[in-house]
């Protein structure tokens, strides 16, 4: 074998490593992103059970139709606006900065503030 017929050998043995390298590489980023999606929807069922315990009763069926009445009303439409209408403030300095006057610190009223709030808009 020549000279070059190695190296040419070498690189392809080299080419053929990193692309198995780089499936692995991809396939391990697929597993991290699943893990984070399945502890991202388990925190978040966690919590709406938390608040409406009777929920863990529902079969898929009614879950889902509770699922769809809330997440396409008006109201939770109006809500999510808002959350995302909210910039959140740059972090404070890390060597203990100066605080945030608390006036610049915007709260998001709690539901049952919200409705109130909304029924008195419109009696």
């Amino acid at each position: 074998m020549t000279k070059t017929t190695k190296k040419r050998m070498s690189v392809d043995e080299q080419i053929a490593m990193l692309t198995n390298e780089r499936k692995l590489l991809i396939q391990k980023e697929k597993t991290e992103e699943r893990k984070a999606q399945t502890k991202r929807l388990c925190t978040r069922g966690r919590e709406i059970e938390k608040l409406h315990p009777e929920l863990a009763e529902f079969n898929d069926e009614q879950f889902d139709i509770f699922v769809k009445r809330v997440i396409l009303s008006e109201q939770t439409k109006r809500i999510i606006a808002e959350i995302v209408a909210i910039q959140p403030e740059p972090p404070a300095e890390p060597q203990g900065g100066i605080p945030l006057p608390e006036s610049r610190v915007k709260a998001i009223p709690e539901p049952a503030e919200a409705e109130t709030e909304s029924e008195q808009a419109n009696p």
